[in-house]
């Protein structure tokens, strides 16, 4: 059986016999591409957002050695006027560099090359039995037979991330040989990769410049076609009787060009699957962690780690990046890194990043632990026991937590106002986002409570008002909450509402803290 050209459509049977959601249409821009100076593309996403399903739907529509009219009955594409001129017309390679995973990198080049030559030399027994090299072998067919190729390369960038550089070097050449040399155009009708990272630049340019790239930052018109949309999600949720809010504080909050809010695809089939909203990312995100990274430019890197952990975004410059994950020298390296890797979002309309739900925060919290991050990892790792000791009415707990942590004199987060006190409190009571939403300086009763806890749909747990003062006292924080009727924000949520106060003394330095509660 073939394994690289030819290759039919079982894959693709296979996945719309599962909860396959319709992505077809990313195949009319694709045919809008073939034969077209155009034809060379790369899509890059974060690793499971359906990068994979879509190249096993690519391949069973050009591929000629099968018949998919079935498979694609019903989907978007079929409505489209070019839907039969293109279907299983096409010789086909379907080149997944996962099938090399466990080979020798050193070799790994060479061994792919005569794999698929392998493959050809069946289908074109006219060609030399000792050749070894893709671009020849291709150009041979070509000039005897005139058959022009669909060439799709899944995982295009697996030998740029996992390697050294003389194979790196070794695998760019390649694709240079491949798909820049004078004859591409004359073999190659289209070229479709995907891969996690855009591809590697040499100095200031791409290694392949006459590719059109379609990543986090310029998706275009690929932009829903990976991961899922609220609409997707919204229909997914209805038929498996799931709760949408819930969907989204897990899996939502990022930003492909024009859609606003898609979701982490593979996390969401998998809660279907559990009926519960877990993390799923530590499972997908196999390939790197970011306790390594976020090491790197270490001060500029951990200050605006800790403004996203605390909800806001972070501009970056994303020109500086060379697109591989050995030379990453600066914050914005870093970040622009961990958006294409998925732990942050990219919005392309102010150039800035931030947490994009707490599946992913939780991440981040375990790799700021691991990091050692000194009084943050601290209130990180306490930040479960923190907030369970709050409902529990326990303010010597809360005050000596505080005092303990010693933010006030902390490099990364250090007293100011009650606005910087916002920031160490949002950092302590992180874990709280796994049963809350939480909002800071939100419009209640005749003011603006500082931090209101609202309990998600599936939380048993209190509501929570929490009220900060810098140098005055912690009862007149208490007492600011109901002159100003702050809980009043949190009308027709039927449970306890705790009331906390935390004033910071300077010269005392010592957090006081008061709670109360009231009674539904």
């Amino acid at each position: 059986m073939s394994r690289f050209l030819d290759y039919g459509n079982s894959d693709f049977r296979s996945v719309r016999d599962s909860n396959f959601v319709d992505k077809s249409g990313l195949i009319n821009v694709l045919n809008e591409k073939i034969g077209k100076e155009s034809r060379f593309m790369c899509i890059s996403r974060p690793r499971r957002f359906g990068k994979s399903v879509a190249a096993k739907m690519i391949y069973a529509y050009y591929d000629r050695s099968c018949d998919s009219r079935e498979l694609f009955k019903g989907l978007e594409i079929t409505k489209s006027p070019d839907f039969e001129k293109h279907l299983n017309k096409y010789p086909t390679i379907y080149l997944d560099w996962n099938r090399f995973a466990a080979k020798d990198k050193n070799t790994v080049v060479k061994d792919a090359q005569i794999a698929i030559i392998e493959d050809l030399q069946q289908v074109y027994p006219f060609l030399d039995k000792n050749e070894t090299h893709l671009m020849d072998a291709l150009e041979a067919i070509n000039d005897r037979t005139g058959d022009r190729f669909v060439f799709i390369i899944d995982e295009w960038d697996m030998l740029v991330r996992d390697v050294n550089e003389e194979v790196q070097k070794e695998y760019v050449n390649l694709l240079r040989s491949l798909f820049k040399s004078n004859t591409a155009n004359k073999i190659f009708l289209l070229v479709y990769m995907t891969g996690i990272l855009p591809i590697i630049k040499t100095e200031t340019q791409s290694a392949l410049n006459n590719f059109d790239e379609f990543s986090i930052v310029r998706p275009v018109k690929t932009a829903k076609y990976y991961g899922f949309t609220k609409d997707e999600v919204r229909k997914i949720c209805e038929r498996y009787n799931m709760d949408m809010s819930l969907m989204e504080h897990a899996y939502d909050g990022y930003i492909f060009g024009s859609e606003k809010s898609m979701f982490n695809p593979n996390s969401v089939m998998l809660a279907t699957e559990d009926g519960e909203y877990n993390s799923h990312w530590s499972k997908s995100a196999a390939y790197t962690t970011i306790e390594h990274y976020i090491k790197i430019d270490s001060d500029n890197v951990q200050q605006k780690i800790i403004k996203m952990l605390n909800g806001e975004s972070v501009t970056i410059k994303t020109t500086s990046f060379r697109n591989d994950m050995k030379n990453v020298n600066n914050s914005d390296d870093v970040l622009t890194l961990l958006a294409h890797l998925g732990y942050l979002s990219y919005n392309p309309e102010d150039s800035t990043v931030r947490i994009p739900n707490t599946e992913v925060a939780e991440e981040f919290e375990l790799s700021i632990g691991e990091s050692g991050w000194g009084e943050v990892s601290a209130a990180l790792t306490d930040s479960l026991t923190l907030i369970n000791r709050t409902i529990a009415m326990d303010a010597d707990y809360i005050s000596e937590a505080f005092d303990k942590y010693r933010f006030e004199s902390s490099s990364i987060i250090k007293y100011k106002d009650e606005n910087s006190m916002a920031c160490a409190i949002t950092i302590a009571y992180y874990a709280a986002k796994r049963y809350y939403k939480i909002y800071r300086e939100q419009p209640a009763g005749k003011g603006f409570a500082d931090m209101i806890f609202v309990p998600l749909h599936n939380s048993t747990r209190p509501a929570i008002v929490i009220e900060l003062k810098h140098n005055k006292s912690a009862q007149g924080a208490i007492d600011q909450i109901k002159n100003k009727n702050y809980p009043s924000a949190l009308k027709g949520i039927l449970r306890q509402i705790i009331l906390v106060g935390i004033n910071w003394s300077k010269r005392k330095a010592k957090h006081d803290v008061k709670i109360e509660v009231v009674e539904p």
